[in-house]
């Protein structure tokens, strides 16, 4: 008896986190998909069925929204573990100023990004920004880092990168901390060179903090809207539309049950792929 009452007394200690998660995550999941299936504004509803998942499929700007969604995700997600462990490795060696360097890789990241997107759409400005002024005193042409199709989705791509490498530098930098110096000293013995080190040791031992950056970045990637709203509205054209700003259209147009669908398609897709990465990824874990 006295086993039973613990375990509901127990149990009260989960209500408030299941009340706060029921109501902010599963009832407006719920809500959503079922207004994903209705034609409907602040004071109506008509159920239609399947008929937004349909229209939303046929517009021509979703298909360029998604190829452009999952470029940007995997570029960005690469880019960000990559720079992320350069930057940490030479973040905990011995540099004098690696306190002062920690600081300036990761303020980027306490701009808001809206921000930084109205100033690097500034400072890519086709005859008046910094960056061109700089090609212009090597004698380099102008770019039009924004105004081209075929290069403005990776010019907001490296800004992106720029402004999210630092919370993936200090995941690195955590992990990196972790692992104990016996490892090094051991291998510094037998003759291991530092690149050895770093595959051998870092590399393995790393596998968790890597996997946190690997899904953050890329489930960041899939969802990214404010910076390449900021930066280019998804212009020109539809060359930097992702799947957040085509269902932001859509709701800017007055199709609120598309725009529903969209999002019930982007929170699937995201958690098609997100899941089974994760599974993956913690399998591959070494541990220290």
């Amino acid at each position: 008896m006295k086993k039973k009452q613990k375990t509901i007394y127990s149990g009260w200690f989960l209500a408030p986190a299941l009340i706060v998660f029921g109501g902010l995550f599963i009832l407006p999941t719920v809500i959503s998909l079922f207004f994903s299936m209705t034609v409907w504004d602040l004071k109506s509803w008509r159920f239609v069925g399947l008929d937004n998942f349909i229209n939303f499929f046929s517009e021509y700007s979703l298909r360029i929204g998604i190829k452009n969604t999952f470029i940007y995700a995997i570029l960005t997600c690469v880019m960000k573990v990559v720079i992320g462990m350069i930057f940490a490795v030479i973040l905990t060696s011995k540099i004098r100023t690696k306190n002062l360097v920690r600081s300036i890789v990761f303020f980027p990241n306490l701009i808001s990004t809206v921000a930084v997107g109205i100033i690097f759409s500034a400072l890519m400005h086709p005859s008046k920004g910094l960056f061109n002024e700089i090609l212009g005193m090597v004698g380099l042409p102008a770019v039009d880092w924004l105004g081209n199709r075929n290069i403005a989705l990776y010019s907001v791509i490296m800004v992106d990168v720029w402004k999210g490498v630092g919370v993936a530098t200090v995941i690195y930098i955590a992990g990196i901390s972790a692992i104990p110096k016996d490892y090094y000293e051991a291998a510094s013995l037998d003759g291991a060179t530092g690149l050895q080190q770093f595959w051998k040791i870092t590399v393995p031992l790393c596998r968790s903090s890597m996997n946190s950056v690997i899904i953050l970045a890329f489930i960041g990637g899939m969802r990214t809207f404010d910076l390449i709203w900021s930066m280019t509205g998804g212009g020109p054209g539809f060359a930097t539309d992702t799947l957040a700003s085509v269902i932001y259209k859509q709701y800017a147009a007055g199709f609120y049950g598309m725009s529903t669908a969209g999002n019930v398609i982007m929170f699937v897709v995201i958690a098609v792929i997100a899941f089974p990465l994760f599974n993956y990824l913690t399998s591959k874990e070494v541990e220290v």
